[in-house]
């Protein structure tokens, strides 16, 4: 049986910033849509608001059901979500992120994606990270989520990292502030997988070496750090972490300590990794997000080399 649609109108932008004329098809189960219908038109009702600041953002014109399959304590302010999005035509880019329409949450939430895309095109899954605050969409995250829960999502965002088979060979350097991790994870499972084709089949694109730098409080707080820590493991030659924390105060482990910094990520630190070939991904707290990026556009790395993304 065909899903219902419902329009959402005034929330998709084209890329001259102006509201376009089409509205976004929601392709949701019934059950779904009638909760979602009575917040189908989202107003800002905080200056922080996601839709509000992303207003001029360009976004994908379709609206995805979605299904909680999973979730977990990443740490102990932050809760991981696995989502099955059975639409097909649902897909997104490393490093992007999704609008999340709750069902009965008159705010629209904006999280960012922390899986690959491969994930999703293999097993139609994505993943979530998503920080304890009093924020609508994170409050129901953490206190009303369960398996089985459903959920809306729409791709959008600017900050990707999405290489075509000939493009020129890059090198990435990543610098997370927090759970400004997540889009960044995405990339450097993107660019763990596109290792992984071009070993495989001697094909596609032929990615440089990564260069991953992420601060947080202490190492409870380090998102992912095992998954981080496989991944510069499978590929040696490849991929490595700098991991730094600010206020520990527990005694770090023995796996941990040979990739920890204490103290924060440093200019110089950065600086060392600039090249004509380098592209630099950042995504981190406002202060810190400025900081690097100007510090980059002071050592002379072109603009278009510079990507970054603020969390709130």
């Amino acid at each position: 049986m065909a899903c219902p649609a419902v329009l959402i109108p005034g929330l998709l932008r084209g890329s001259a910033g102006a509201i376009c004329a089409q509205a976004p098809l929601l392709r949701l189960t019934p059950s779904t849509l009638r909760y979602l219908t009575l917040t189908s038109v989202m107003q800002s009702i905080r200056k922080t608001d996601h839709l509000e600041r992303t207003a001029s953002v360009i976004r994908r014109e379709i609206v995805s059901a979605a299904k909680v399959c999973a979730a977990a304590s990443e740490s102990p302010s932050v809760k991981s979500l696995c989502l099955l999005v059975a639409d097909q035509d649902f897909s997104f880019k490393a490093g992007q992120w999704v609008d999340f329409f709750i069902p009965g949450v008159s705010v629209v939430g904006g999280f960012s994606i922390c899986s690959s895309p491969r994930l999703l095109e293999q097993e139609r899954m994505i993943e979530l990270a998503v920080k304890y605050t009093n924020h609508p969409p994170a409050l129901w995250i953490h206190n009303k989520c369960t398996l089985d829960s459903e959920v809306a999502v729409r791709v959008g965002g600017e900050f990707f990292f999405d290489p075509q088979p000939t493009d020129a060979s890059r090198n990435l350097v990543l610098i997370a502030g927090g759970v400004g991790i997540n889009p960044l994870l995405s990339i450097l499972r993107h660019s763990a997988d596109l290792h992984r084709q071009r070993a495989n089949k001697g094909s596609g694109y032929k990615i440089g070496t990564v260069k991953l730098f992420y601060s947080a409080k202490n190492t409870s707080e380090l998102l992912f750090k095992k998954n981080i820590l496989d991944l510069v493991n499978e590929f040696p030659e490849k991929i490595a972490c700098s991991l730094h924390v600010t206020k520990q105060t527990t005694q770090i482990s023995a796996e941990l300590k040979p990739y920890i910094t204490e103290g924060r990520i440093t200019e110089k630190e950065i600086r060392d990794h600039i090249s004509k070939e380098t592209l630099f991904y950042i995504c981190g707290p406002p202060p810190m997000t400025d900081f690097f990026s100007k510090q980059l556009e002071n050592s002379h790395v072109p603009k278009e080399h510079i990507c970054f993304e603020k969390w709130w």
